[in-house]
């Protein structure tokens, strides 16, 4: 059964638990890395089952990711109330071959991204992050909304890459 909206949106607020989205966002490329540092490509390119994703495409939607909430954040600071337009994220792994991006490029994507999109965050005026878009599956969301549901997203995928290279 797939999860509705608001189900998605408290499932990662629940990964919080009285962290702030700031420190989330600030430490998890760190965490990652640490996390992936000695492990071949072999090992972070093998799915923990046929329909679960792999450490490599984790780290590839990660990239992805980022550079959505990134556009959605300047969208929504620049044109307040404008439309926010969902993806298939599985559509994407597939069709942009996350399977097969190596490990390491995509951790720098990402971080380099994510570095870019917490400069942004620091410049935005206080009432900005009030400023709101219209997802088209969830809804109103705000800055502070997105940048919350960052976070929770980032502790969600640092889970399961913890899961998969689990020592057994």
């Amino acid at each position: 059964m797939q999860e509705t909206p608001q189900q998605y949106r408290d499932r990662l607020a629940g990964y919080m638990q009285g962290q702030t989205p700031e420190k989330v966002r600030t430490s998890t490329p760190k965490k990652i890395e640490r996390l992936i540092t000695g492990k071949s490509q072999a090992r972070l390119a093998k799915r923990p089952a046929p329909e679960k994703w792999s450490v490599v495409e984790i780290l590839a939607h990660l990239a992805d990711t980022e550079l959505v909430m990134g556009y959605r954040i300047r969208t929504v600071a620049g044109a307040p109330g404008a439309a926010i337009q969902g993806f298939d994220q599985d559509a994407w792994a597939r069709e942009m071959n996350y399977a097969k991006r190596p490990a390491k490029k995509s951790l720098a994507a990402f971080r380099a991204l994510r570095e870019n999109n917490l400069e942004l965050l620091k410049s935005l005026r206080r009432e900005q992050w009030d400023h709101f878009g219209m997802h088209s599956e969830r809804g109103k969301e705000t800055i502070s909304l997105i940048t919350q549901m960052m976070a929770g997203h980032d502790l969600n995928h640092i889970l399961q890459i913890e899961a998969i290279l689990k020592p057994r």
